[in-house]
């Protein structure tokens, strides 16, 4: 059996016909069959957006951040002009080479002066040369001239083609549904930058802000891409019943790991802003994050395997249709769990290759602070993962056969009109292609073309 994709336009040369219009009834109903279920999850989110959405005021980690940063510190670019290397070694130890670089500030207040800037070692081994562009640190004096610092490399011009290159790549092959899932991820960005992180500063619960936040993002970035269709439908009731398990198995383990939160420089940095931030809790709401992109890949290939299959093969019940399905589900989660391991290990390289140089035991590295608590994420984001496969099938199985039994016939509500001649050609043509099919199958020779007369 080969299963075959359908789409929703008129039918193009070298594409396959329109779509039966059985099949289309049936999607139909299977998305108003969904949405009793999905309709309540949406006004709970969007009452939850309004419940937790941020104010204006600042909160009391930017108050205090005040007193750590300088007010009006800006960080512009500048132009080396030229470069002096000096020697800056420590006396019986490794040769250094730093070096003071004569700069030109290419923006802000201070745009066109000329400034003079002592680089590290590690910086000018890195191989700065005259007409390079770096990030400094200006910080304003009262009365006097500013004081610059080097802060870091200039990186806008790599990541700007990157992103092009990227997006032109992704409109290439995925067309159009490309481009709308770069729109869908520009909104989940909006949502984590204008909702989550504040509300998070300002103290409320990270269980119920990455909940709400995350199922924000899914309800609108799964339907721009995919359309609204039984297909997007099902991946997103897989994708928030993930959520929903990620957050409850997260917050158990977090609790019984007893986590603190307090295993990197960024959290003990939050922790001298505000120490009444609940860092525990921003362990789950990492957790809950980490697996959206994860969950939607699983949920949505689940949904579009068991679509696919009804369509070929609307008979099926849905015992079968959801064994069929599993039987896809389980080679994706068996990919997919390399995937999230060693993604991890990836990101964590350094880490990894320091505490092999200290030789700690591996079990103590194992459940110690700083990989412990990347691990019970791991696991916790993989057990929902897992879960959702499942779910997501058994969902679209389940919807897909009672719909096509409580679906309305096409056209039953209403006389059929008659058929265009376009119509009648394309009617023409799906005949021919099952009775081509069948040829091909019984091993015999395919009938000639008909008639049209």
């Amino acid at each position: 059996m080969t299963a075959h994709s359908h789409g929703h336009g008129p039918a193009t040369d070298g594409e396959l016909p329109p779509p039966d219009p059985a099949a289309v009834a049936r999607r139909r109903w299977a998305v108003r069959l969904m949405l009793y279920l999905l309709v309540p999850v949406g006004l709970a989110t969007v009452a939850g957006l309004v419940v937790f959405w941020p104010s204006s005021e600042p909160t009391a980690a930017e108050q205090a951040a005040d007193d750590f940063f300088p007010p009006g510190q800006t960080y512009p670019v500048a132009t080396v002009s030229s470069l002096q290397p000096y020697d800056c070694s420590d006396p019986g130890g490794e040769a250094l080479t730093c070096a003071t670089a004569v700069m030109v500030v290419g923006e802000g207040e201070s745009r066109g002066d000329f400034v003079q800037v002592d680089l590290p070692p590690e910086v000018v081994s890195a191989g700065v040369a005259a007409g390079d562009e770096l990030v400094l640190t200006r910080d304003p004096v009262e009365g006097g001239q500013a004081t610059y610092q080097f802060s870091d490399f200039a990186r806008g011009t790599p990541i700007v083609v990157l992103a092009l290159a990227f997006a032109l790549v992704v409109g290439a092959v995925a067309r159009l549904r490309g481009l709308l899932s770069l729109v869908g991820l520009g909104f989940a960005f909006v949502v984590l930058l204008e909702f989550m992180l504040p509300a998070l500063l300002e103290g409320g619960s990270p269980l119920w802000i990455s909940l709400i936040g995350s199922s924000a993002i899914m309800f609108v970035v799964l339907y721009l891409a995919h359309g609204f269709n039984a297909r997007a439908t099902t991946a997103l009731v897989g994708t928030l019943f993930g959520l929903a398990l990620s957050a409850v198995l997260g917050t158990v383990a977090v609790g019984a790991a007893r986590l603190l939160g307090f295993n990197n420089e960024e959290n003990l940095q939050l922790l001298q802003l505000d120490r009444s931030l609940d860092f525990s809790g921003l362990v789950i709401a990492a957790t809950v994050v980490a697996g959206l992109g994860i969950l939607n890949d699983v949920s949505i290939t689940q949904a579009s395997a068991v679509w696919q299959l009804h369509d070929v093969s609307p008979e099926m019940g849905w015992r079968q249709l959801f064994a069929r399905g599993m039987a896809i589900g389980r080679d994706h989660i068996a990919s997919t769990v390399y995937t999230i391991v060693f993604a991890y290990a990836g990101a964590a390289l350094p880490l990894l290759m320091l505490f092999e140089i200290y030789q700690r035991p591996f079990w103590t590295t194992l459940t110690g602070a700083e990989v412990g608590e990347e691990v019970i994420r791991t696991l916790v984001g993989g057990i929902a993962l897992v879960l959702a496969v499942p779910v997501t099938t058994l969902v679209g199985a389940l919807v897909a056969t009672a719909a096509s039994s409580a679906a309305p016939a096409p056209g039953s509500a209403a006389p059929t009109p008659e058929p265009t001649p376009e119509e009648q050609e394309a009617e023409r043509r799906r005949e021919r292609l099952r009775a081509m099919r069948q040829a091909a199958a019984e091993g015999s020779d395919p009938p000639r073309p008909r008639d049209p007369r």
